[in-house]
């Protein structure tokens, strides 16, 4: 799938962390903020993909840490922040799809892994980026949310639970932080193109006994437009956020999802 145009506004020496940044949304949001002169910072879990990311993006720093390890985020953040000599944009990209199943079940130790990477990793990141965003007299946090925090999402409990959550976070924060001119914003992707989303529809296919392709079909359907997202969509949602362009924009939960009008 071809990508659309990149966003183009100059944020030249914005100092941005970006969680989970060596891969699919994380990695579009890294390239997309570099190509417009902001300094970037990024993590990941995998060590491949942070070479490849390295390589490609010679400029910025990459780092391996897991958001759901307090030890892991502090150390992280103590040596972005250092390497950029502040902060001025947090995007709360890591996350996981979780189990596809009934809620009975569900494994607790999936549930607790599920949580603990998709909501409090962006606690845990969110309480190290605000002292900073401060210092810089403001800035902007980007947390990644989904259509499961819009719409209930059959099967897929934890993942929708945590979602939910980070749009409650990101409103509640936007409010507490406004003042110190903090803007505080979640995005809501719908189907975004890539290896994640193949397979929650190869496991939901399975949990429902049809093929592949069917369920394929499911997902679109339930689409106004018909079509999966791609991750360079978000980026180019997440650059006009932190941009002067959305200087007022704050609170919000912006779908990028196709319009959604279901989740199946």
């Amino acid at each position: 799938m071809s990508h659309p145009p990149m966003l183009r506004v100059d944020v030249t020496g914005l100092r941005v962390i970006i969680t989970a940044g060596a891969g699919g949304i994380g990695r579009a949001m890294a390239e997309t903020f570099a190509a417009n002169g902001a300094r970037v910072q990024l993590c990941d879990v995998d060590e491949r993909a942070l070479a490849d990311t390295a390589a490609a993006l010679p400029e910025a720093g990459v780092h391996r840490c897991d958001v759901s390890d307090t030890a892991q985020v502090d150390g992280f953040f103590e040596a972005a922040v250092g390497a950029l000599g502040g902060l001025d944009v947090l995007i709360n990209n890591a996350g996981i799809a979780g189990p596809t199943l009934p809620i009975d079940e569900i494994p607790e130790e999936e549930w607790r892994r599920t949580l603990d990477i998709d909501i409090t990793g962006q606690f845990l990141c969110a309480r190290r980026a605000v002292p900073q965003l401060r210092k810089a007299g403001g800035g902007s946090i980007v947390n990644l949310a989904s259509a499961a925090g819009v719409f209930a999402f059959p099967l897929r409990a934890p993942y929708s639970a945590s979602k939910w959550g980070v749009v409650g976070l990101s409103k509640t924060l936007a409010m507490e932080l406004g003042g110190a001119k903090i803007r505080v914003n979640a995005l809501c992707p719908g189907a975004v193109s890539g290896p994640r989303i193949d397979g929650v529809i190869e496991a939901k296919a399975a949990q429902r006994g049809i093929s592949i392709e069917e369920m394929r079909a499911i997902v679109l359907s339930d689409t106004s437009l018909k079509c999966f997202v791609s991750p360079y969509d978000i980026a180019n949602m997440a650059l006009y956020l932190c941009s002067p362009l959305g200087a007022t924009i704050s609170g919000q939960a912006l779908s990028i999802d196709g319009h959604i009008t279901t989740l199946r």
